[in-house]
């Protein structure tokens, strides 16, 4: 077996699969393609399987883009919230979709885009995001157009419509009266369009939820307003598929145990910090002792959580944190000049496979 150094991201590809096989079975029941959002999740050493049960990719700039583009293929979505000129020229000479962010992008680089199918961002007005950061509805936004009579004004140009309100929604009832919501707004545009995109942040590949029912609300407003459907998702397309595994390199205490592990959760798991959340582990049915588990870089809230563990922690004892492969790879960073962990791969047939692994050189030539 192959012999690994912590830290590495670890991806089960037989967890990633059952992901795949539930976003095919909405596909095949509604009509809905799914497009993966690389914003959340660009491992492209696991696109060969993805590709097999999806229909594209979704991107939030040119990079991203171009990598969907290349190492994905199938449909290429180009959306950012801010192109440049030139970003504009060379996604159009490959997406299949461009979608701009505001009326003047729109203005400004439609005949840049010229031959492509072009979508626009609007905002309806509300959103289920529990955090006011990641709310794209909050007061101020800058994500997607709201005015309807401009909207009208320019729907010659435009074959679809994007939204994205939505954030770990794992409620058929809230999406229910979302897309009716939807249509007493926009339905007299929809009508007049081609295909229309609901955004990520739909939770429907998590255990027991109602997918018949789920990809029955999606055909319905298909066939209500003839248009193609759109999911973008990205969490929902990964999660419960990774870890990232660590190892203990020192145990000191403080009123208590203190783990401090391989890793960082301000260079690794960054979305910990930003949301003030706990990382996850799969605890033990009888516990024994209890840790905090902290990383190692020099930020004093550089903290994974508090856990149980079965038995005592030692120097090198392994740490896996769950759930983590949505906006952690796409997100570490050099910080501290900390390690970063490989790329591992768990491949269908159980071979262990490094995909990517990094030293100082990749950390030197990141700088200048």
């Amino acid at each position: 077996m192959m012999k690994l150094t912590t830290p590495y991201y670890l991806i089960d590809e037989k967890k990633l699969q059952r992901n795949m096989e539930i976003i095919k079975q909405v596909r095949d029941l509604s009509g809905a393609k799914s497009v993966l959002a690389l914003k959340c999740f660009a491992t492209w050493s696991v696109f060969d399987l993805m590709s097999q049960y999806m229909d594209g990719t979704t991107s939030s700039s040119l990079y991203e883009a171009r990598l969907g583009h290349e190492k994905f293929g199938k449909e290429t979505h180009a959306y950012c919230v801010g192109y440049s000129a030139a970003d504009v020229a060379e996604v159009a000479s490959f997406a299949d979709k461009v979608i701009f962010n505001s009326f003047s992008q729109l203005d400004r680089y439609h005949e840049v885009a010229k031959g492509v199918k072009l979508g626009l961002r609007v905002n309806p007005g509300f959103s289920t995001s529990g955090f006011d950061l990641a709310d794209p509805a909050r007061r101020y936004s800058r994500l997607g157009v709201q005015d309807m009579v401009e909207l009208r004004r320019r729907l010659p140009l435009l074959s679809g419509l994007m939204f994205h309100y939505n954030c770990e929604n794992d409620s058929v009832a809230s999406f229910r009266e979302q897309l009716q919501r939807l249509g007493e707004i926009y339905g007299e545009f929809l009508h007049q369009l081609q295909w229309v995109s609901l955004g990520g942040g739909l939770y429907f590949t998590k255990e027991g939820y109602p997918i018949e029912e789920f990809a029955a609300l999606l055909k319905e407003f298909a066939t209500q307003y003839g248009v193609q459907i759109y999911l973008e998702p990205g969490e929902s397309s990964i999660t419960g598929c990774a870890e990232l595994v660590t190892s203990v390199v020192d145990i000191v205490h403080n009123e208590m145990d203190i783990a401090i592990v391989d890793a960082s959760v301000e260079a690794h798991m960054l979305d910990l910090l930003i949301y003030r959340l706990e990382g996850k582990m799969e605890q033990p049915q009888e516990a024994k002792r209890r840790y905090m588990v902290a990383g190692r870089s020099c930020l004093a809230g550089d903290v994974f959580g508090t856990f149980d563990f079965e038995r005592d922690l030692e120097i090198g004892s392994e740490i896996r944190l769950i759930d983590a492969a949505g906006y952690t790879m796409v997100k570490k960073n050099w910080f501290n000049g900390l390690q970063m962990p490989a790329i591992v791969v768990k491949r269908l047939d159980g071979t262990l496979e490094c995909v990517r692994s990094f030293s100082y050189e990749d950390f030197r030539t990141a700088l200048s």
